[in-house]
């Protein structure tokens, strides 16, 4: 459901379902984690654009942090079949995300973004990710033309 009503819409409007991208998905990963007396369940779904762009979307009734579809995340990323070049990553949960960029050449390096929320009072930061959506998007496209 957040892929349909709010990912599919944002990577639309940043222009990453169009050529030359290219949309697969990796099969979706049950995750279960203990908080204290509660078992908290969720799903992490995986689209994969042109092997350099990884949205990671984390379903949950309860919420289950980044911390833990983080390391899926950077699993994925580290196998990046272009190590020349960087491979970009956005871990969502509907009202929540995060990038994370990758280099694989040589000792690997990483780094992650601020965490942005859509339901700041008077703050939405929706705009803002798509705004890094599109320029993720635009380093995209020049690479590809390489």
């Amino acid at each position: 459901m957040v892929n349909q009503l709010l990912i599919g819409p944002l990577l639309t409007l940043a222009g990453l379902y169009d050529e030359p991208f290219y949309v697969t998905t990796e099969a979706s990963i049950e995750v279960e984690v203990e908080d204290k007396d509660k078992i908290l369940r969720g799903r992490v779904d995986t689209l994969v654009i042109a092997q350099q762009l990884w949205v990671l979307l984390v379903e949950s009734k309860s919420t289950i942090g980044f911390s833990v579809a983080l390391p899926q995340l950077m699993t994925y990323m580290m196998a990046n079949p272009n190590p020349e070049r960087p491979v970009y990553g956005m871990i969502g949960s509907g009202d929540e995300f995060m990038f994370v960029k990758v280099l694989t050449t040589g000792v690997p390096q990483y780094d992650l973004s601020n965490v942005f929320y859509l339901l700041l009072p008077r703050r939405n930061q929706l705009y803002d990710v798509l705004s890094i959506l599109k320029q993720i998007a635009k380093i995209m496209s020049a690479n590809i033309g390489q």
